[in-house]
């Protein structure tokens, strides 16, 4: 049934090209520093690495559509120049090319459940075109509500850093201006931790199982630094609670620590939208509670005794 209901060559073909042709027309009037040439050269190149993203993430399952983002932040910023808003140009390509790629192994991933579940693909299709569509609706509403319930939406030290945010413009300014616009000793820091994280690796995987587990995995080092503290509180927590439901039931543990974790992992993502509907309402919260460092604690300490 999969296979006999499946979606024409010709129509694909003819829905890439005009989605191409949109996006050239349209995405330089919301960018300017995006000139349509790069926007059609990113549709011509697209199709193979979104073949080759779509190819890995059936193996892997997993989708590496930012890397292919990095390069055309790379690339376009590169072409476009720091005199022509490169920057911004190696941001807004990074958008489109990421949008390209991971569509593609999303869907591949999509058409694999359906082939499994022997569904129609071309239902499965036209439920991605009515999801997407509502996506352009509903994604900048979502937007414009964080936009205005949080002020200080973006910067490093809110509620909301958004770090991804500073890691890909960096990621653009060095496409435009080179190694030069690095720190002093960045680069020698970046080779240093690399080569420390692949001899942990190695020294975990040479003492086998039973001793390598006491060695910390340095990517999950590396992800507080590249995330936040935040989230590493949270991980803590959730790992010393798996740890203390597999000394109590460690079989009910391993059939059931996947569901639970997903479902606080998604409350606590669903609980921002409530959070800024009473944010945009002005609903102060009755009880704060933030983390000080110790000098700012005493400090703290010190103006309440005071008044």
């Amino acid at each position: 049934m999969f296979l006999k209901d499946q979606i024409p060559t010709w129509f694909a073909v003819a829905g890439y090209v005009a989605i191409a042709a949109m996006s050239t027309a349209t995405l330089p009037h919301i960018f300017p520093q995006l000139k349509w040439y790069y926007i059609l050269v990113i549709y011509i190149f697209a199709p193979t690495l979104a073949f080759c993203n779509a190819y890995g993430c059936g193996l892997t399952d997993w989708s590496l559509a930012s890397t292919y983002g990095k390069l055309a932040i790379f690339t376009i910023g590169a072409w476009a120049g720091s005199s022509h808003g490169g920057v911004l140009a190696g941001l807004a390509a990074c958008g489109v090319m990421m949008n390209i790629v991971s569509t593609a192994s999303d869907l591949t991933q999509d058409f694999k459940t359906g082939y499994l579940t022997l569904a129609s693909p071309r239902s499965m299709f036209v439920s991605q075109v009515i999801g997407t569509g509502m996506g352009c609706v509903i994604s900048p509403c979502v937007f414009w509500l964080f936009f205005k319930a949080f002020k200080d939406l973006g910067d490093p030290d809110s509620q909301y850093p958004a770090p991804y945010a500073v890691v890909y413009r960096n990621m653009a300014i060095l496409g435009v201006e080179g190694f030069d616009s690095l720190p002093n000793y960045c680069l020698t820091l970046c080779f240093i931790f690399f080569a420390a994280a692949v001899s942990i690796n190695l020294v975990k995987d040479f003492l086998g199982k039973e001793k390598g587990r006491f060695i910390p995995i340095p990517m999950a080092m590396a992800i507080p630094f590249y995330i936040g503290p935040y989230f590493a509180i949270d991980m803590c927590v959730g790992s010393l609670v798996v740890f203390v439901w597999e000394k109590l039931n460690k079989a009910k543990a391993d059939a059931l620590v996947p569901a639970v974790a997903s479902g606080l992992i998604c409350g606590d993502g669903i609980w921002t939208l409530p959070a800024s509907i009473l944010a945009v309402a002005g609903v102060k919260p009755p009880i704060c509670m933030k983390f000080l460092s110790r000098a700012a604690n005493v400090k703290v300490d010190k103006f309440l005794d005071s008044s």
